[in-house]
């Protein structure tokens, strides 16, 4: 497991698919993201436009360790974009139409942290390197709400989880990279 991490636009997904392609033509892309309005099917659109052609996808936020250990054996190589919108889609996904005020956050984060450990436990089985690509949320100042703050103490938790897992750690900023770890 490669763990790329950074801000917005930081350039960590062009990261992402470069070392991915350099492991060979057979790469799934797992898009972790779903439409909820316009501008998201845009910006979905734009991204499979943008991948190459032969490259296969599988678009979905759960279960993606299954996912690795089915798909894995037939690919050079794996990229997971975003391990933040695996997040919260997990996140939205559990806690339903609960308010915020409401919601088990203890609960969510144990939901999320078992579909993490099977992606990690995937990952150490599979001969193909999988990529993951993460926002680093701890750079900004401390959210105004309780929703942004429980995700941030979520993603920088899980962030770290996968960073203690990973083989490498590469950091993005402003288009240079960095490698951390490994």
């Amino acid at each position: 497991m490669i763990l790329i991490t950074g801000g917005a636009r930081s350039g960590k997904s062009r990261l992402a698919e470069q070392l991915a392609a350099r492991c060979g033509e057979r790469v799934l892309y797992i898009a972790t993201s779903v439409v909820t309005d316009p501008e998201m099917a845009e910006r979905i659109a734009l991204h499979r436009a943008s991948r190459p052609a032969h490259w296969s996808t599988h678009e979905g936020f759960a279960g993606l360790g299954e996912v690795v250990r089915r798909d894995g054996p037939q690919h050079d190589a794996i990229m997971l974009e975003c391990i933040t919108t695996l997040i919260t889609n997990l996140m939205f996904a559990h806690a339903g139409d609960t308010p915020p005020e409401q919601m088990d956050f203890a609960a969510i984060e144990a939901h999320i942290g078992q579909e993490v450990d099977a992606l990690i436990a995937a990952a150490s089985e599979c001969k193909a390197p999988l990529y993951l690509v993460t926002n680093e949320v701890g750079f900004g100042i401390v959210p105004d709400n309780l929703l942004a703050r429980r995700f941030r103490d979520i993603a920088g938790r899980i962030n770290q989880r996968l960073a203690a897992a990973s083989s490498e750690v590469w950091l993005v900023i402003s288009g240079v990279e960095m490698k951390i770890k490994g």
